[in-house]
């Protein structure tokens, strides 16, 4: 009988499977019909429950005991609000404007402010510092901290007024602040300062820019709108506050299409670069090129930062010999007291008055190269001082023959003038040395990755 069945089921299989086949529409409708059917025949049995409003109703009334309150308000009022603020110190500061700004309203604290000495040295009167205060719910001061860094040491200073059990107390100490990379970018639209002031960089990155870019870029005249710019810059810490600008540590300038790359490199001090590392023991870093090209070449391309070239290498009409005669050096408008650079390195050869110079400075450098500085209001070296590229020499002014402040600028080489503007471009530049070659490549291929990364920060590059 057994048998019997499996042979009926099996022929009940085939012929299933043969409809299926042939008709797979109808055989899914048939199924769906069922499970509608099934649910409405469920919804059927589901609908013959009782009604919920003949089931029969109970009402439950408990005393809730809530908890002790007054141990939770003596708990409370038993705490201290802790208030912080935090503001940048003006170079009108007096004890009581400093404290009301910062939201402390404490006639003790204002007093011993007045009065201590280390705060009458480093804090009241003094711009640019870092203050923040801890005051308590009735706004008396608790706390109050003022950091800043006085030099280019690596290192900060703290001063910190604590309230005491017998009154105020001043604390001043030198600590090591930390450094962290930052990136950040920008378009030009008017001025390299304008475009980092929208970038929220601070002046000192331009500056530096302005420098490392200065033999290929001309930052008087040749910018442009749209030039661009990425950068990566240290920002030094105190307490995890910052403090001031470190160093550029890699940027990129695209001026009227070409893109100019650098990244600070220090090179070991010797050959086996292993060895230099675990020594410590490193040469003076300088700039370079990805490719590894220094950037640091023999002269820079104006001995200023920034200014407007006025009367250029060419023939004029002189304005005070009323003549037309050579000009042969390069004038830069400039407000009186403008800061003046040796443009490379060298010996003072003369530092004084001269003629219709008045008060200049000639620097002597090798491959006998000579440059002038001329109509200089005031003279920060004396003859036989060796100078760096770089370093102030001087001021712009209006002394000898001259119409209005500005800087008279000549270079000469074996004594015949030559276009100072096309100098640094001329001045040949050291690669990076082969043994260094790579460290090197390592370090500028992560250069490349936060160039790439800096230039998504600029205002609009990201659409």
């Amino acid at each position: 009988m057994k048998h019997g069945l499996t042979h009926v089921a099996e022929a009940v299989l085939a012929v299933a499977q043969q409809l299926i086949q042939r008709h797979p529409q109808y055989v899914t409708a048939g199924l769906t019909a069922l499970l509608v059917g099934g649910a409405g025949a469920t919804f059927a049995v589901a609908s013959l429950a009782p009604d919920a409003s003949d089931l029969p109703l109970q009402t439950v009334v408990e005393t809730v005991q809530p908890l002790p309150l007054a141990a939770q308000i003596d708990a409370l009022q038993s705490q201290s609000l802790a208030l912080f603020r935090s503001d940048i110190t003006r170079s009108t500061d007096t004890a009581e404007t400093l404290l009301k700004r910062l939201g402390v309203h404490d006639a003790a604290a204002a007093a011993f402010l007045r009065n201590d000495p280390a705060v009458q040295r480093n804090l009241l009167g003094r711009a640019g510092r870092n203050v923040t205060v801890e005051a308590l719910d009735d706004h008396t001061l608790k706390t109050l901290t003022a950091r800043w860094s006085p030099e280019d040491n690596g290192m900060f200073q703290r001063l910190t007024i604590s309230q005491t059990d017998k009154g105020y107390v001043s604390r001043l100490e030198t600590l090591p602040m930390t450094a962290s990379s930052r990136l950040a970018g920008g378009i030009i639209s008017t001025s390299l300062f304008a475009a980092t002031d929208e970038a929220r960089i601070p002046d000192a990155i331009a500056t530096q820019l302005a420098d490392i870019f200065a033999g290929d870029v001309d930052f008087h005249r040749a910018l442009r709108k749209g030039d661009r710019f990425a950068v990566t810059y240290e920002t030094l810490e105190g307490d995890g506050e910052p403090l001031r600008a470190g160093r550029v540590l890699s940027a990129e300038f695209v001026n009227a299409g070409k893109s100019f790359q650098a990244m600070w490199f220090q090179e070991p001090a010797t050959g086996d670069a292993a060895a230099a590392t675990a020594s410590n023991t490193q040469t003076k870093g300088a700039y370079y090129t990805l490719a590894g090209e220094s950037l640091r070449k023999a002269f820079l391309a104006s001995p200023m930062e920034f200014s407007r070239v006025s009367s250029g290498f060419k023939m004029r009409f002189h304005p005070v010999l009323q003549t037309w005669r050579a000009h042969l050096g390069v004038d830069y408008a400039a407000p009186t007291g403008t800061a003046v650079r040796s443009v490379g390195d060298g010996v003072v050869d003369f530092s004084g008055v001269q003629n219709g110079f008045g008060n200049v400075v000639i620097v002597k450098h090798r491959n006998n190269s000579t440059t002038v500085y001329a109509h200089l209001s005031r003279i920060n070296v004396r003859r036989g001082q060796s100078v760096n590229q770089g370093q102030n020499i001087g001021a712009v002014g209006q002394t000898g023959w001259a119409t209005g402040p500005h800087l008279h600028f000549e270079f000469r080489v074996n004594g015949a003038h030559v276009n100072p503007q096309t100098i640094a471009r001329q001045s040949e530049s050291i690669p990076v040395a082969a043994s260094a070659r790579p460290a090197f490549n390592r370090a500028a291929a992560q250069v490349r990755a936060q160039l790439v990364a800096a230039a998504q920060m600029a205002p609009g590059s990201a659409q």
